[in-house]
Order: C-alpha cells, then sequence, then structure tokens
C-alpha cells in the first residue's frame, strides 16, 4: 500500500512522449498486482487457461508492455527479494484481507451479485512463487532485463535511479520516494486512455516541503508505512507540522509523549541505507518470438494472433546495447 503522501504531494502530469527514450525502472510486484486485479473477467474470475493456472499476469506483462516499448520506452522489471521482518505485520493483514475478500466475492457470486462479486475478487488478488517465475521467465523472453533485488524492489529501482542507470522508478507507491528515487512516475502502466502519467521529482517535493529526505522519511514513520503502525490521529499533513516544529522524530515523539511501535532508528536504517544489488547487468535483446508463442499459446491458451501482434511492438527494442547516453 505503501506511506500515504497524497494530502501533500501533488504530482505533475506529463505524456508519454515525455518518456520516449528513457530507461524505466518497473517495481514488478505493484504492476503485477495490478494485472492481477484488473484483468479480470466480468464477475471477478481472473484469466485461466484450459488447466486452470492464473493467466491475468502474463497478459498485462506482454501487452501492457510492449505498449510502453511502442512508445519507444525501456522498461527494467525489478523483482522484491528477502522482506524485512519488519514488514511481517503488514503481510498478515494484507492476507487476512485477502481471505475475507475472496470469501465475500464467492459469497457474491453464489447469490448473483456480479458487480459486488468484481469488488470484492480485486482484493483477493495474491500473487504466488509460480506466478513470480513465469513472469520472470515472460520478461526474459521478451528480451527486458530483470534484476533481482535483495530486498524491497523499491529500494533497488530507487538506487537505479540513483546511480543513472534508470530515469525514474514506475511504482503507484511513494515508498521509492523515502529510498531515494530522484524521479518516480505514477500511472505508467495503467491501461484507459484518460489515465497519464503522473511525475514526482524527488527534490522539488523536498524544496516545496522545505524539508530533508531524513524528514520526509520521519514524517512516513509518523504518518505509517508497510514496516511499522505510524501514530493514530497524524495524516501526513499533520505530521510535516510536527516534523517542521521540531527537526527530527526523536524531538516529536518526547513532544507528543509517545513511542512508535519499531525503534526510527532501525526504521531510518531501513531507508535511508536498505541493501541492494550492485552487480547487475542491463542489456535489452531481440524478442524470442518462437518461444514467446509456445509458451503463451502453447501452454496457456493465448491468442496467436495477439501475441504476434504484440511481439510485433517489441521489435522497436535494439538487440544490441546501447550506450546509456543515447537515452538520456
Amino acid at each position: 500500500m505503501g506511506v500515504k503522501f497524497k494530502d501533500i504531494i501533488s504530482p505533475e502530469e506529463i505524456k508519454f512522449d515525455d518518456l520516449d527514450g528513457k530507461i524505466v525502472a518497473i517495481d514488478a510486484a505493484n504492476v503485477i498486482y495490478q494485472f492481477l486485479s484488473s484483468i479480470r473477467q466480468y464477475d471477478g474470475t481472473p484469466l485461466k487457461d484450459q488447466n486452470g493456472r492464473i493467466t491475468s499476469h502474463f497478459s498485462g506483462i506482454l501487452y501492457r508492455t510492449s505498449s510502453l516499448i511502442e512508445k519507444g520506452i525501456k522498461p527494467i522489471y525489478v523483482f522484491d527479494g528477502q522482506s524485512s521482518a519488519l514488514k511481517k505485520e503488514t503481510q498478515q493483514k494484507r492476507k487476512q484481507i485477502k481471505e475475507e475478500s475472496e470469501q465475500k466475492w464467492k459469497e457474491a457470486l453464489e447469490e448473483g451479485r456480479v458487480e459486488d462479486a468484481r469488488k470484492y475478487a480485486v482484493r483477493s488478488s495474491r500473487m504466488s512463487p509460480e506466478i513470480v517465475e513465469g513472469s520472470k521467465k515472460l520478461i526474459n523472453l521478451m528480451g527486458i532485463p530483470y534484476v533481482q533485488a535483495k530486498g524491497e524492489g523499491e529500494a533497488q529501482a530507487s538506487y537505479m535511479v540513483a546511480c543513472g542507470d534508470a530515469w525514474c522508478v514506475a511504482s503507484q507507491d511513494y515508498d521509492c520516494m523515502l529510498f531515494g528515487a530522484p524521479r518516480m512516475v505514477k500511472n505508467l502502466t495503467i491501461s484507459g486512455s484518460q489515465t497519464n502519467p503522473e511525475l514526482i521529482e524527488l527534490g522539488k517535493i523536498l524544496e516545496k516541503l522545505d524539508i530533508t529526505r531524513e524528514q520526509l522519511v520521519d514524517l512516513a514513520m509518523m504518518v505509517g508505512t508497510d514496516f511499522n503502525q505510524g501514530i493514530k490521529g497524524i495524516g501526513a499533513k499533520k505530521g510535516l507540522k510536527l516534523i517542521k516544529d521540531h527537526g527530527d522524530i526523536y524531538h516529536a515523539l518526547e513532544k507528543l509523549d509517545i513511542k512508535l511501535d519499531v525503534d526510527p532508528h532501525v526504521l531510518r536504517e531501513m531507508f535511508l541505507d536498505h541493501e541492494v544489488e550492485t552487480n547487475y547487468q542491463l542489456k535489452w535483446e531481440k524478442a524470442d518470438q518462437q518461444n514467446i508463442v509456445n509458451f503463451l499459446c502453447g501452454e496457456h491458451d493465448f491468442s496467436e494472433d495477439r501475441v504476434l501482434s504484440a511481439v510485433d511492438k517489441l521489435k522497436k527494442l535494439e538487440s544490441t546495447q546501447s550506450s546509456l547516453e543515447q537515452w538520456f
């Protein structure tokens, strides 16, 4: 879900043309969940092959990514590694919500409440190891590089942007700002002609809010993150005032006479010094058309005509590595 900063951050609406030629690090977990949630049948049932295996994520990766490439964007997918123990509570809550939503979805279907069924179905999406491995296989066949993070995928993607290996992180969550991403773009992989990408630049946000990145992280702790509960009754606006009035999380907590559920120092280290993979290679290859067809059509019952049409868009990618300077 990410930290709730919507009340204090105003993204800049941009056009896809503004991203032409840019390398974009895509938070894989973020977008695969989007695909699993949104690419469903009318009653909420996910797309499946004849053997009952979910294929919604394959559809999203192929068609949405090929569309990005057609627009001149060079994607990199970044996958989560080992989750921090601090995230266990958040994961448990998410699991409970998914289980409850799945039960309500089944009940709505039995009672013929199709609209309600789809609403609950969207909330029940789960990403299994099989879905992750299948996604990696398809991405590889498409000739697109992916990076396996040691920890949080958003931290890895943010590091890659900070290093200049990518221009921005594509994510729906503000967390990558806490991890130090200079630029992030929202709505990049969301379908619909009415939805435009939104650019958020960390430097401009910090300047507008008149705080440092460390203070932004402190503010996030008060609001609540995936790694801590935050303080009841404190949203982004109130938290911002407290941090600006008192300088940092420690003095703010002292003033409030309250303690966080997690040591602030540990949380700071989580965002400011997250372990990342530094040994990675970024190389875009020619799409393996035959094996994409074999995988999606032969194994998962996709339409060959539609798959070939999407693969044709992938030809815009160069088969040999270009210098990074060409893409900035």
